[in-house]
């Protein structure tokens, strides 16, 4: 599935690593998207809320539906987040897309894994500038 098309279908984005720190794109980005009509929900350990929503500890403690995991984590950290991202789709039906920010990629064996899920999968690209450059 093309960028663009992710964030014409789907309004519904847990970020794994968002920040509380205002000068980071990992608050920058949610916050520009959630100013643009799209629904946030944070996913940090260390945080209890974050651009006034709440936030939780792993993806799999959110109750409402997701529809995609954006994710601000180093590439190193992928495989294991992809596994919670096919873990939560088996469990509750609703994660249609991982994706990946600028300069954070998976491994071929993590894109296998996605694939077979029928989870779409959208590495090295940033939300906010794809919204800017196509949908604004």
């Amino acid at each position: 599935m093309e960028p663009v098309e992710v964030l014409k279908r789907y309004r519904t984005v847990a970020v794994v690593g968002a920040s509380r720190d205002p000068s980071k794109w990992a608050h920058i980005v949610p916050k520009y998207l959630k100013e643009h009509g799209y629904r946030i929900i944070p996913i940090n350990p260390t945080a209890s809320e974050i651009l006034g929503e709440k936030a939780y500890k792993s993806l799999m403690e959110v109750q409402e539906e997701v529809e995609v995991v954006e994710v601000f984590r180093p590439s190193e950290e992928v495989p294991k987040i992809a596994e919670e991202v096919i873990q939560r789709r088996k469990a509750r039906g609703d994660v249609k897309v991982l994706w990946l920010q600028l300069g954070i990629t998976a491994d071929e064996d993590t894109k296998k894994r996605l694939k077979e899920a029928g989870i779409a999968l959208v590495e090295n690209a940033c939300m906010m500038e794809t919204h800017q450059r196509h949908l604004r």
